[in-house]
């Protein structure tokens, strides 16, 4: 079976967005690649030696391949799957790191946007499941659109069961004269 088989889940379950990182987080390693690219062209061949000239350019090309490899593996590394029953959020390079979130169980979801983010209509979604700490989708693209499909797509699973649990959670020991409700 495939990696992306395993997205699609149950019969009927249709994935409704595949979201990554804003692409933004590319452009300083991008810029980076295409100025070391000039400069190792512009000193290529201007030592006398020749293992000299064959060092620096060895030693430019690795580093500035590492330098825009790096980034470009986390990057892809880091992929949000929204379908219509979960949130399936997978991360990592070397060590694969999958968390899932049903819409049944029922959460809170915050944007967050600094400055850089509002100019490009991406954000910080956080997901408030009652835990510690919230699970946070970095930096997405359209991140207010995400936040109201999230809504809806709640919304539509949610089933008796996971209603009554948020209403017992929202109004915590509220009483009437004849004793807790």
């Amino acid at each position: 079976m495939s990696g992306e088989d395993d997205d699609q889940g149950t019969e009927g379950e249709r994935v409704v967005a595949r979201l990554r990182p804003h692409a933004r987080a590319l452009f300083w390693p991008s810029l980076l690649l295409i100025a070391g690219v000039g400069a190792l062209a512009y000193f290529a061949g201007s030592f006398a030696e020749e293992w000299q000239n064959v060092a620096l350019l060895v030693g430019g090309i690795s580093v500035l391949l590492l330098t825009w490899l790096l980034p470009l593996f986390r990057w892809l590394a880091q992929r949000y799957i929204i379908t219509t029953r979960r949130i399936i959020i997978r991360s990592g390079t070397f060590t694969r790191m999958r968390q899932e979130l049903l819409h049944s169980r029922g959460y809170d979801v915050i944007v967050r946007k600094r400055s850089v983010q509002s100019l490009f209509g991406s954000g910080d979604v956080l997901i408030n499941t009652g835990l510690d700490h919230p699970v946070t989708l970095r930096d997405v693209p359209s991140a207010d659109l995400v936040q109201g499909a999230l809504h809806d797509l709640m919304e539509q699973s949610m089933n008796p069961i996971a209603a009554r649990r948020q209403a017992e959670a929202s109004h915590p020991g509220e009483t009437t004269r004849w004793g807790t409700r």
